[in-house]
């Protein structure tokens, strides 16, 4: 078990009908209540980390500088935090000050032209 995975004992208030249907639960599956809030927990995590809606309030705090990326990493996991970086490190680059294309041919007078407006036959 890394230290990561280490139990943690929290403490906190649920309605009664609450804990006594988790309870309910818990005998009919032969587990434990602590088992089912763990699964539960874990979960949901995953499926609001999944989510675009999530995902585009993590990025937005990102990008304004209002949570710090290892946090970031622990919303959304690594690889999409990452993503993220990248992205943040480009809007944060200056733009680059390119010429405005000039009318070369680009097709050497090759292009071919299609009719678009044709006899509708098709």
């Amino acid at each position: 078990m890394s230290a990561s995975d280490d139990p943690r004992r929290v403490h906190f208030q649920s309605p009664e009908y609450l804990v006594d249907r988790l309870d309910a639960i818990a005998e009919l599956f032969d587990t434990d209540r602590t088992d089912l809030l763990v699964e539960a927990i874990r979960e949901y995590i995953e499926e609001t980390a999944d989510s675009e809606t999530f995902q585009e309030l993590v990025a937005t705090k990102y990008y304004d500088d209002q949570i710090e990326f290892e946090t970031v990493k622990q919303l959304v996991g690594a690889e999409t935090a990452q993503r993220f970086r990248l992205l943040k490190a480009d809007f944060e680059d200056e733009p680059l000050d390119l010429a405005a294309p000039d009318d070369t041919d680009v097709y050497d007078g090759d292009a071919t032209t299609v009719d678009t407006a044709g006899d509708g036959d098709r």
